[in-house]
């Protein structure tokens, strides 16, 4: 029994539909909820704390953290690369694969997405 491609993508958007409104309701309920707004300001104070405490240290270690963002850059370049070396390999017709210092194999997983056009 195949299915249409209109006729599944309906019934996700319709179960997506859904579950935004149950979540919708999920959140009205939780903002006239008294005990989960004193909790959620005393989370914010929190976080303000939180974020005040790491600023200091990131002050302290401002070389580390430059140099991470560097390497944070490189490795999402070095993975654009890899996805792109990998998908050259497959529409050649070769097998894709990689083998880490562990003799851990590795094969890629590819995935279909829509967006809006």
């Amino acid at each position: 029994m195949a299915q249409a491609l209109p006729d599944v993508f309906k019934r996700i958007q319709d179960k997506k539909k859904e579950q935004r409104e149950l979540k919708a309701m999920y959140r009205d309920a939780l903002s006239v909820n008294g005990e989960y707004q004193t909790i959620v300001e005393e989370l914010e104070a929190l976080k303000i704390k939180k974020k005040k405490a790491e600023a200091t240290v990131q002050a302290d270690f401002k070389s580390e953290f430059d140099k991470l963002e560097g390497l944070k850059l490189n490795i999402a370049g070095d993975n654009q690369l890899l996805s792109d070396l990998a998908m050259a390999q497959l529409t050649s017709g070769e097998t894709v694969k990689i083998v880490d210092e562990n003799k851990v194999e590795y094969e890629p997983i590819f995935t279909v997405r829509f967006k809006k056009m």
